[in-house]
């Protein structure tokens, strides 16, 4: 008898335990919410009870970056607006939104899927669809370039695959620095970043191989990185330049060829601190060292993206 009742406990004691798909819809949505955008996407393929979760807003407000309502006016104002472009395709132009997203969900695929040009069109703004970190291109217009010869060192001009209103061609010079600076706030805080030179060479390109080209980047003054680059690798130039063993290039970072038609080459890596400093900044340069003639190439920006 004894046997048979503590079977029966055993059994009344199991229907009793609480399985997680007996978890209230906010419970489960506060879980998710401290997960990732692609892991609230897997789960709601669990049950029906998770995708109900997994689509509140309690989950992607807690996805969306803080300033996202104004990065929202910009999708609403008469800005350009950038579709992003996806393996096959390339960047294109789209139409103002019409409405308000209904979701904060949808808020985030839009941020995630368009880019919108903020601070007077030199600065185009998205979100990392797996992660929800901002993303921050910086045209030609906000760098600082070597004006050695004035207006004879750059040439200003539109280009078809260019996000911004214009690109800068490199005319001729000797001296060639490129700078640039983006205050933390912009970016997400807590969040591993590179930065991305980006960039195409013109026909008859010149001084762009060798000798050595070095990228910096740097967080409130304090370097964080210190890299050799190479933007247009070329064993020939840099025998020219530096002998027969010119072509041992190891520990040089090259450039690779993107979907959208640039060129980038990853000019170093940083981390935001947990929150954002007033005034701190983070600061990027390219420099090609030795006072040789340079020409042909062309700048769209510089890219921060989260790793």
């Amino acid at each position: 008898m004894s046997d048979q009742a503590t079977g029966v406990e055993t059994a009344a004691e199991g229907d009793q335990k609480t399985r997680v798909f007996d978890l209230p819809e906010a419970c489960v949505a506060h879980v998710l919410a401290l997960t990732s955008p692609r892991d609230a996407c897997r789960a709601a393929a669990v049950s029906p009870c998770f995708r109900d979760a997994a689509g509140s807003d309690t989950v992607w407000a807690r996805f969306l970056p803080p300033d996202y309502p104004a990065i929202l006016q910009l999708h609403q104002a008469p800005a350009p607006r950038l579709l992003l472009s996806r393996p096959g395709t390339k960047e294109a132009s789209v139409p103002v939104a019409s409405s308000p997203p209904a979701t904060k969900k949808e808020a985030y695929l839009g941020l995630t899927d368009v880019a919108v040009l903020a601070d007077d069109g030199g600065m185009a703004v998205w979100l990392a669809r797996g992660s929800g970190a901002k993303c921050v291109a910086l045209s030609a217009r906000r760098l600082s370039l070597p004006w050695e010869d004035g207006e004879f060192s750059w040439r200003w001009m539109p280009h078809h695959l260019s996000r911004f209103a214009d690109v800068v061609q490199l005319v001729s010079c000797t001296c060639l620095d490129i700078y640039g600076q983006l205050p933390t706030a912009a970016l997400t805080p807590a969040t591993a970043y590179a930065a991305y030179l980006v960039f195409d060479t013109a026909d008859g390109h010149r001084g762009l191989s060798f000798p050595d080209q070095e990228t910096t980047v740097s967080v409130g003054g304090r370097a964080a990185s210190r890299h050799a680059v190479c933007l247009r690798p070329d064993d020939d130039e840099a025998r020219r330049f530096i002998g027969a063993d010119g072509a041992n290039s190891g520990g040089v970072r090259g450039p690779t060829l993107r979907r959208d038609g640039w060129w980038e080459v990853e000019m170093g890596r940083l981390r935001t601190g947990d929150e954002a400093v007033d005034g701190e900044e983070v600061a990027v340069s390219f420099e090609v060292l030795g006072w040789h003639p340079k020409r042909g190439l062309v700048v769209e920006g510089v890219e921060f993206r989260p790793l």
